[in-house]
């Protein structure tokens, strides 16, 4: 039954997250969420006294932080974004995100308090990175250049360098982007010369650029 919340949870918070913020932004938000629920238990229980009994025989296992994330941080981007809840109607994402917030607050002193810990630090990370992403800070951009420089790394350079010249000299990009604009608007004013006149109607020289193009 766990898991099965867990799975019904992701796909409405998910879904909605997908609609606003995108699948980058989720599985960022799924798997960080997921690393600060476990930090949060790992420092909870090393800490605090009242887990020194438990800490050698305790273990976090599964991804109710990372779900509470999603969750959390979906509901902190469109807070009044109502939806049509069975039972309760219709309940803006705000609510819902608090009722599970406070359920897990209320549920540490009771039995897995580890696991409420755990989910807490998710939702901390979800209400922390969408914060910060309504202010146009994302706390991630300083992986970019990190990013960048091992998809330079890794990606294969091209065995075959090609080379455009024109009248023996190497073209730049963007004269030959320019030339080959010239000979597509040619090539088009040959083909509506053919459909009106037919292809007996072009000069020598346009039958030659024709059938050098077809070749190419």
């Amino acid at each position: 039954m766990h898991i099965l919340f867990n799975m019904i949870t992701l796909y409405f918070g998910g879904t909605l997250f997908l609609q606003f913020l995108g699948g980058k932004k989720l599985l960022t938000t799924y798997i960080f969420g997921g690393v600060s629920g476990a930090a949060f238990y790992i420092l909870a229980f090393n800490y605090f006294p009242a887990f020194s009994d438990v800490v050698k025989v305790s273990y976090a296992l599964g991804a109710s932080a990372s779900v509470l994330a999603v969750l959390v941080a979906i509901a902190i981007y469109v807070p009044d974004y109502t939806v049509q809840l069975v039972l309760f109607g219709r309940i803006k994402m705000k609510y819902i995100a608090l009722v599970f917030v406070l359920i897990d607050v209320l549920s540490i002193e009771k039995e897995n308090p580890g696991g409420h810990i755990a989910h807490l630090g998710g939702a901390l990370f979800g209400f922390t990175y969408v914060m910060l992403l309504k202010k146009n800070h994302n706390m991630f951009d300083f992986f970019k250049p990190v990013a960048a420089f091992f998809k330079k790394l890794f990606t294969p350079k091209p065995k075959l360098k090609v080379e455009y010249k024109k009248n023996g000299r190497p073209l730049t990009d963007d004269e030959y982007t320019k030339v080959r604009a010239e000979k597509q608007k040619k090539m088009d004013a040959i083909l509506d010369k053919i459909s009106k006149n037919g292809y007996n109607s072009l000069s020598k020289e346009e039958k030659e650029f024709l059938f050098s193009a077809s070749n190419r």
